[in-house]
């Protein structure tokens, strides 16, 4: 029980101070850039945005979206295990949270699982003491905040070491420890006062001014007491003026000086009447920005409902013109079909046509030319008996020599006319190997000697032993043979024929036959280098030939990857030239 009314008026006051101006100043407004705090933790934290999740989280924390932030650091330390700093940031934002929502339980038990090695651990132990200290567990804030009391502001980011020395004076307030609590208090006061915080000064004078008034020093506390009022009068912050005000009733009341006491309490319920208008006010702009938020509300859905019709409509014209381009697109995809189809028909029809006639046509000059040749033996042989009966040995060989020539010649057709058919049916073995041309060369020259002798005709071949070429053997002798047949037919007896090589092109090997015979002029040479010819007939009537031969040697020559090409003159004789390649296709040189 109190002696007397002086004692219960001292005790409302301590109670009153207490409780109106004793809050933790963790965050001062003269000294708190809470944009730059956030700033500086994102700048060090963007690290680590690669992470889509922490990158999220990160943006919570700028916008201080609570709920958000402890959703997705939960899903951060459950996704990312054994990364140390995720796991630190994390833990931070979530205390930083629950400090924000008052859950300071929570709120410590985060920040104790941030390492020391953290970029902002002298935050995290400014939090501990500030949590400490509304949890009244005086020892252990001041024992987190004794740790940072020395620091520097801008590693402490979010207080400074006046407030952290106004928290440790507080602690020892509480805990009685007067002189400590003196000793800090005033430390804060005279950093404050150079900082020019007026409202951490109101503050700091009533804390002060209440450890005297706990000891009955009266005369030191009521001079903070007034400090307190005077500096409380130049702030906007009507909760400060009226407890400044009632605080000074209460001192005054004390000294049982009345009407300065009534003054004070009349001033007093000024602020608060005009804290009640300000609430009034504040209370009727809510209540109408309410009524304004819901008729806006309703002006929204009026406008979604609008919206949505025309999204509907839009959505249906836009599906409806879709449907319509990929009916098109698919009715000119078919059309395109259709044509290249019917383009593909014709095209094998004509191909098929070209081949009946290419039959048809073969067919007629190969039955002709077989023809002139048994016919020819056939009156030749008629002679032979007669000569034989005569005895007349001379003109038996020539006409055996003429049966040769034209037996030889028949049969280089039906073999020609095989191969061919074998080629186009695609029957033939065909195999590219390494060849030495000068040897093909000679196998197939020796069966040629009888006749160039017969024909009178001089025969050089100068193809060099060390020309080699890569071609299927036996193609490129049906090659050589049918040239080199070519070459005797069209040279006149007297005549002569060459075969050499070239051999300065770095990729082909150039195989050259040069007769002086009778040569052809530029519109024959065309013909024969046509992919398809065929000569109909040729323009000497005394010389079997179908073309056969050639196209046979033209598509043989584009199976062994080798180039055909002539020079030739009227009269001049002809040249014909095999380039074949060196190497096969992926070898090197």
């Amino acid at each position: 029980m109190y002696k007397n009314t002086s004692e219960v008026l001292r005790f409302k006051l301590i109670l009153l101070c207490a409780f109106t101006i004793l809050p933790l100043l963790l965050f001062s407004q003269k000294t708190f850039n809470r944009e730059e705090f956030k700033q500086k933790v994102k700048t060090k934290s963007d690290l680590y945005t690669s992470n889509e999740d922490f990158a999220k989280t990160q943006s919570f924390f700028i916008q201080e979206e609570l709920d958000s932030i402890l959703v997705y650091t939960n899903k951060l330390l459950i996704r990312t295990p054994n990364q140390k700093a995720i796991e630190d940031y994390c833990h931070f934002f979530r205390g930083y949270s629950f400090y924000k929502k008052e859950v300071f339980k929570q709120a410590e038990k985060e920040f104790l699982k941030v390492s020391k090695e953290f970029d902002f651990i002298f935050c995290t132990e400014a939090f501990l003491g500030a949590i400490a200290l509304e949890q009244s567990e005086f020892q252990k804030s001041i024992t987190y905040n004794k740790a940072i009391e020395s620091l520097p502001s801008e590693l402490l980011l979010i207080t400074n070491i006046a407030n952290i020395k106004y928290n440790i004076g507080v602690c020892y307030l509480h805990l009685e420890q007067y002189d400590l609590a003196e000793t800090y208090l005033k430390e804060n006061i005279a950093l404050i006062e150079q900082e020019k915080d007026t409202l951490g000064l109101v503050g700091s004078y009533g804390t002060l001014a209440t450890l005297y008034y706990e000891q009955y020093k009266d005369d030191k506390a009521i001079p903070y007491f007034k400090k307190a009022y005077e500096v409380a009068k130049s702030v906007d912050d009507f909760v400060t003026k009226k407890n400044a005000a009632l605080n000074m009733a209460t001192v005054e009341e004390n000294r049982k000086d009345y009407p300065k006491a009534l003054i004070y309490l009349k001033e007093h319920n000024q602020w608060k009447d005009s804290l009640n208008d300000l609430n009034t006010i504040y209370a009727t702009a809510k209540a109408e920005e309410k009524v304004a938020i819901e008729r806006e509300q309703k002006r929204i859905i009026k406008l979604q409902a609008k919206t949505k019709v025309k999204t509907a409509e839009r959505n249906t014209f836009l599906y409806s013109a879709l449907i319509l381009l990929l009916m098109l697109g698919v009715s000119l995809y078919l059309y395109r079909e259709k044509i290249k189809r019917n383009k593909i028909i014709n095209d094998q029809k004509e191909n098929l046509d070209e081949l009946n006639t290419t039959k048809d046509k073969l067919f007629s000059i190969v039955s002709h030319d077989l023809r002139s040749s048994v016919n020819a033996i056939k009156i030749s042989n008629k002679k032979l008996v007669d000569k034989l009966e005569a005895e007349n040995r001379n003109e038996v060989n020539s006409l055996l020599q003429n049966n040769s020539a034209i037996v030889n010649g028949a049969y280089n057709l039906l073999d020609n006319l095989l191969n061919w058919a074998l080629l186009q049916t695609k029957q033939s073995f065909f195999k590219i190997s390494k060849l030495r041309l000068a040897v093909i060369s000679e196998h197939v020259i020796y069966n040629y000697k009888a006749i160039l002798a017969d024909k009178n005709i001089t025969f050089k071949n100068s193809i060099s032993k060390k020309d080699i070429v890569y071609a299927d053997k036996e193609s490129l002798k049906i090659i050589i043979r049918n040239l080199i047949d070519n070459a005797i037919k069209f040279t006149n007896s007297g005549g002569t024929i060459r075969m050499y090589s070239n051999n300065e092109h770095a990729d082909f090997c150039d195989l050259i036959i040069e007769d002086t015979g009778i040569g052809m002029d530029a519109e024959t040479q065309e013909e024969l280098l046509k992919e398809t010819a065929l000569l109909s007939k040729k323009k000497h009537e005394d010389i079997i030939g179908t073309g056969l031969g050639m196209q046979l040697c033209k598509s043989m020559i584009k199976k062994n990857n080798g180039i055909f090409s002539i020079k030739s003159e009227l009269g001049k004789g002809t040249k014909m030239m095999i380039s074949l390649p060196k190497n096969l296709p992926n070898e090197p040189n």
